[in-house]
């Protein structure tokens, strides 16, 4: 029997330990940086000394700001493992002598997602933010809280969540990590689609948008679909911005603050330095995650680690995906309908190609039709079974380490494994 490593993969809450043959693989990790010592001081010095503009603070008094004063944070929602605990309580403290709390709304910006319960809110924000301000959940879908804004971009309607648009102050907190077709989390993301209707939504990601080549990771400038939402950021406003940049174990590396376009390339530099990761060549057998929870709570959000994945996987190579899938597909929103809607994945690209209209979900099975089209892709997770799999046009993987040993054999002597731990934190790419 060959020799074995354990590797420890990010999966659910807990992690999976995993036992791969030692001579065969290679384990790809973005670099680790220790989190600030005290985190909330780490989110207090970006505040009151921002990367571009003046502090929180001198904006607000310059604004005029009173009693009166109406103020809107946007946070992301629950898939997503930002510090809002921490994010949120230091902003309303930089604030709460100039403004009045009771006119202090916080948004979760959902874009298309379902709306968090109240479970989930304590959970994200915790008591004492919930009984401070007002925390309401974004719907993409109710028309009577969107106003109109106009258009922006390559032709992008802009519809956005009217509480935000009519405050005195908006202020977007979020995280900078890579993102599988919008170069970058965070920043304007957090405006839309965050906060979009979903008639924006779905003209951001759309077909031709998703298809574009520069729509991937690490690249925002010239990536149609980030240059868009920049453009929306920048036609519709944000008087101040907040972002951190985490390590693995979800602890802020450095946080960055004020302007919001200025503020985010400059998070998304630092997360650039400690995600990207070059390997020599691609690999015939590839194991990444979904980074664990909260990200990897649905096969939807478990796109994103196989994207990351197929970065280095050999054209008809083997790609496996390790997501818990808790709440399995999920059983909300489009994605089940659209994924199901044909018989293979090469036909559901011909059928997104040939459609007039984006439906939403689309691009998420865009990216994996694509993703199987190239490689053969299996899935271990708890929350779906394999005829669910099989519906969605994957193969259960019930023993990782025995269908590393199982594909490597099949791709003969010389072939490689190339492991993921922590999925799409990680930015490989093939140096040219």
């Amino acid at each position: 029997m060959s020799r074995t490593r354990r590797v420890r993969l990010a999966y659910g809450r807990h992690g999976l330990e995993v036992d791969l043959p030692a001579d065969r693989i290679m384990v790809v990790e973005p670099r680790f940086a220790d989190g600030a010592a005290d985190q909330a001081a780490e989110v207090r010095r970006a505040i009151r000394h921002p990367v571009a503009g003046p502090p929180l603070r001198d904006r607000l008094i310059a604004k005029g700001a009173g009693r009166h004063t109406t103020v809107a944070i946007s946070v992301c929602d629950g898939t997503r493992a930002q510090p809002r605990h921490v994010m949120v309580p230091e902003i309303l403290d930089e604030i709460s002598d100039l403004v009045d709390l009771a006119n202090v709304v916080v948004i979760v910006a959902t874009g298309t997602h379902r709306g968090n319960t109240e479970a989930e809110l304590l959970d994200m924000l915790g008591p004492e933010i919930l009984r401070t301000v007002n925390v309401v959940n974004h719907d993409a879908r109710d028309g009577s809280d969107l106003t109109w804004c106009g258009m922006a971009g390559a032709g992008v309607p802009v519809w956005l969540n009217r509480t935000w648009v009519d405050a005195d102050v908006k202020i977007t907190t979020g995280f900078v990590e890579p993102h599988f077709f919008a170069g970058f989390s965070g920043g304007p993301k957090l405006i839309a689609p965050g906060l979009a209707g979903l008639d924006t939504v779905l003209v951001l990601h759309d077909a031709h948008r998703i298809g574009n080549p520069n729509a991937t990771w690490s690249i925002t400038e010239g990536n149609p679909v980030h240059d868009d939402v920049r453009a929306v950021a920048q036609m519709t406003g944000c008087d101040f911005a907040v972002d951190v940049v985490m390590n693995r174990n979800h602890q802020i590396v450095q946080a960055f603050a004020g302007d919001l376009i200025a503020m985010h390339r400059a998070a998304c530099r630092t997360a650039r330095e400690l995600s990207m990761v070059r390997v020599d060549a691609p690999f015939e057998v590839v194991v990444t995650t979904n980074s664990g929870y909260p990200l990897d709570q649905n096969l939807y959000q478990a796109v994103k680690g196989m994207s990351a994945g197929a970065t280095i996987t050999k054209p008809g190579g083997r790609l496996i995906v390790a997501a818990e899938c808790s709440d399995g597909y999920p059983d909300h929103g489009s994605y089940v309908d659209v994924l199901t809607s044909a018989e293979s994945p090469q036909a559901l690209l011909d059928q997104i190609a040939a459609r007039e209209q984006t439906l939403p979900d689309q691009w998420q099975v865009q990216i994996q039709a694509r993703t199987c089209t190239y490689a053969s892709v299996g899935v271990h997770c708890e929350g779906l079974d394999a005829q669910q799999l099989e519906a969605a046009h994957l193969d259960e993987v019930p023993d990782i380490g025995a269908e590393v040993e199982r594909a490597l054999h099949q791709a003969g002597p010389d072939a490689r494994c190339c492991v993921l731990p922590e999925g799409p934190q990680t930015i490989p790419y093939v140096a040219q």
